[in-house]
């Protein structure tokens, strides 16, 4: 959904950074599950290694599917509200009114070949149970592979269990685990029974070994062996009784747990309020506090990272996350402390203050940074709006975090998502102040600030996704909790956009009360309101043919905005501009500031602008007899911003008209077949991808050829088809110069060649075009 700057886009699967270990039975089995099956589920417990043998089978199936693999990681997710949203994030789907997020799932997937993989379900199984059933039902060429501590219990599901490594893979992972913590560590005969013994008192459990492997910084091995035989005698009171894994797996984690000082351990049991990654700011507000001050805060992460219980992740290491197993066992601990409400307030004061920033730095340079710390916090913004709403007493906090988000989620192409977090505050708190059956404040109690912002951003939400008539009723009723409660700002707004939205549906005073507005908004020197009234009144003005003063009141709006640092409206003004001139025959002059609005818009993902940028780039492009280039941006266009009716944008005069000469155009040039291909090229590409190519003037996005079925590889090397058959078999760029004798490096430069070539984004694509029929050199022979 978003425009996906420096973002795995599509659910692609992420590259393996450490070496998989064994799994030969449990991935031949997903193989023939899937081959019967259309929902196959890795079943078993914690730490056994399900998502780990789940994404190294999808790698390998991703072939079977044309249209790719799907990757919807949900341990950060908690409201089970959010996951239909969040695989339509995954999938990029815009916004579409009048159509839920699940519909709009359903309907992209139909006629599509596609493998969905559900990471980690059990704690919202009922929603995921509900998810798969539906796919399976109506969309006949998609299958589901799930990972879940229990199956889903769907018709039709195969599971297939993960049990713990077999004994030589068990000692294998160990002996590269302890490698990367003893350099030159290895086994011989000399160790071999010890080591053969610890791997067997740890049932096998992925996790379990490598918590005890980073032991070996330290003591030694034969000490390493002592001390966890003595803890498992404790356990089993010297008996030859065996633990169940779950004992197994929480006696090494509870081993990790001691080792640790008492404020590392304190640290462990704060940290696990994040439901994804931080950073060390966030980790020294939330969990500082009575014993752990927050100058000891960096020195006990610095600890729990040194004992595995902390990951690092990114290339400079700056944040951090805990496993969900992990997480778990220090949330058990943060509850029996008694200390686990303080330290949630303080995670959802710092995510609130992060919030806040947000609109309070909107018109300043500080912009496209604070919305990308958004987008990385997501989880942790997610999880602080729950605990908000679990409140009545925080209820209109959250409200108000959800609701000054609202330029955000549009940003992000999150509209459903925003319009979810802020109606559920709004009922909470309507519920509270005792709100009539028409969720209208009664006479009982006046309306907050919260709840004039909250219901202003969802008629907001209705103008963006083109739902006009929705918008007006909206508008209505923000406009009736602003006066009651007193928030002058929300009700000028509202009477901005009644006298535009009124002025398009025919009302005589409609352009007077939006010019009345304008004029008391410039008065007043708001800036959020001078900067979005130009360019959306700009929208109506042109809709209704008054394109001079439309574009008076854009050059208006620019005059306030430059200098700023400020991006959204930015783009969003000079995107109105150009297309303005572009309809009017100005088409040089449309070019120069669609450019630039595309290159605003990509400082903060703002995937509506690009999309409309795109559009109209199209359009040049076609003008410029560049079918190729019309049609892949044409292909991102339509796929980022459907315009329908409801649209003003798509009221615009001649603006259909022009949409369709166009596409007509392309379709003759180029044959129906090669503007279809070329256009699921653009739908299929990264906003980075797209900008770079724009950036170029390329007629290919990077000068790659997307490659017809049957002579795809037809460009490639001898040794790049070499590569390209290993990367199909799911193999690792390490494993393919292990196998071919060359250097990482050289491979590594041997599969950007393959991607550029093919004009494909990820290896799962490789794959799936090697699997379609193409010649694709087999290594050694």
């Amino acid at each position: 959904m978003g425009f996906g700057f420096g973002q795995r886009r599509g659910g692609q699967l992420p590259v393996e950074v450490t070496p998989f270990v064994g799994r030969a039975a449990e991935l031949a089995q997903v193989r023939g599950a899937i081959a019967g099956a259309r929902l196959v589920t890795l079943v078993g417990p914690g730490g056994v290694g399900k998502s780990r043998t789940a994404l190294r089978g999808a790698a390998e199936l991703a072939a079977g599917f044309a249209d790719g693999v799907a990757l919807v990681e949900l341990s950060a997710l908690r409201d089970p509200e959010l996951i239909p949203v969040t695989l339509a994030a995954v999938l990029e789907l815009p916004e579409q009114v009048g159509m839920e997020p699940l519909d709009a799932v359903v309907a992209h997937l139909q006629g599509r070949r596609m493998l969905v993989v559900l990471d980690t379900c059990e704690h919202l199984v009922d929603a995921c149970a509900m998810l798969a059933d539906v796919l399976l039902r109506e969309v006949a060429g998609v299958q589901v592979l799930a990972t879940s501590r229990q199956p889903l219990d769907v018709p039709g599901e195969h599971c297939v269990p993960i049990a713990p490594l077999e004994p030589d893979d068990a000692l294998e992972l160990f002996v590269q685990r302890a490698a990367a913590v003893v350099p030159g560590f290895a086994v011989h005969d000399g160790n071999r029974e010890q080591l053969t013994a610890l791997a067997r008192r740890l049932d096998g459990i992925p996790l379990a070994l490598e918590l005890a492997a980073v032991r070996l910084r330290a003591v030694s091995l034969e000490q390493l062996v002592e001390r966890l035989g003595q803890r498992f005698e404790v356990l089993t009171g010297g008996r030859r009784t065996a633990l169940t894994r779950h004992q197994t797996l929480r006696t090494a984690i509870g081993w990790s747990h001691e080792l640790c000082t008492p404020r590392e351990r304190l640290l462990w049991a704060r940290l696990s309020v994040f439901a994804g990654s931080f950073e060390l700011r966030a980790a020294e507000h939330v969990c500082a506090g009575g014993e752990l001050s927050r100058g000891e805060v960096l020195e006990c992460l610095i600890g729990l990272v040194d004992k595995s219980v902390v990951q690092r992740l990114g290339v400079d290491g700056s944040r951090y996350r805990l496993l969900d197993t992990i997480r778990e066992y220090g949330a058990e601990w943060l509850v029996e402390s008694g200390g686990a409400d303080a330290v949630r307030a303080r995670h959802f004061a710092y995510y609130q203050e992060l919030g806040q920033r947000y609109w309070d730095e909107f018109l300043t340079p500080a912009q496209p940074v604070l919305h990308r710390a958004l987008r990385t916090e997501s989880a942790d913004v997610r999880c602080a709006l729950e605990y908000a709403y679990s409140s009545a007493e925080l209820a209109p906090r959250g409200l108000w975090l959800a609701s000054l988000l609202g330029p955000y989620w549009r940003a992000l192409g999150a509209l459903s998502e925003g319009r979810y977090w802020i109606e559920k505050g709004l009922a909470l708190v309507d519920e509270d102040g005792e709100a009539d059956e028409a969720g209208e404040a009664s006479e009982a109690g006046e309306a907050s600030e919260e709840q004039a912002w909250g219901r202003f951003m969802i008629a907001l939400f209705s103008v963006w996704t083109g739902d006009l008539p929705s918008a007006l009723e909206q508008f209505h009723r923000a406009l009736r909790a602003a006066r009651d409660a007193g928030e002058d700002r929300v009700e000028l707004f509202c009477e901005a956009y009644l006298g535009g939205l009124g002025a398009l549906c025919g009302e005589p005073d409609g352009l007077t009360g939006l010019e009345d507005a304008r004029r008391r908004i410039l008065a007043r020197g708001d800036g959020l309101g001078t900067a979005v009234i130009h360019y959306e009144g700009a929208l109506v003005l042109g809709v209704l043919g008054d394109t001079e003063a439309a574009l008076e009141w854009c050059r208006t709006g620019l005059a306030y905005l430059e200098g700023t640092g400020e991006r959204q409206m930015y783009a969003s003004t000079l995107t109105v501009q150009g297309l303005l001139l572009w309809l009017s025959g100005e088409r040089e002059e449309a070019l120069g500031l669609l450019g630039r609005a595309l290159e605003a818009a990509a400082e903060i993902d703002e995937i509506l602008v690009a999309a409309m940028c795109c559009l109209m780039l199209a359009w040049s492009a076609s003008a410029e007899d560049r079918p190729v280039r019309a049609a892949w941006l044409l292909g991102y266009a339509e796929n980022a911003r459907r315009l329908g009716g409801g649209d003003p944008v798509g009221m615009l005069p001649s603006l259909f008209d022009e949409q369709e000469a166009v596409r007509a155009g392309l379709r003759r040039a180029l044959g129906d077949a090669d503007y279809e291909r070329w256009h699921a090229v653009g739908a299929r590409l990264s906003g980075a991808q797209v900008l770079a190519a724009v950036r170029e003037g390329a007629d290919v996005p990077g000068d790659r050829v997307p490659a017809a079925r049957g002579a795809g590889v037809d460009a490639l090397t001898r040794r790049e088809r070499e590569v390209a058959a290993l990367v199909a078999q799911g193999l690792s760029n390490r494993e393919i110069a292990e196998q071919l004798v060359i250097s990482k490096r050289t491979a590594d430069a041997h599969v950007e060649h393959i991607l550029a070539k093919l004009g494909v984004g990820s290896r799962t694509e490789v794959a799936a075009i090697a699997a379609g029929g193409e010649r694709v050199e087999r290594s050694g022979g």
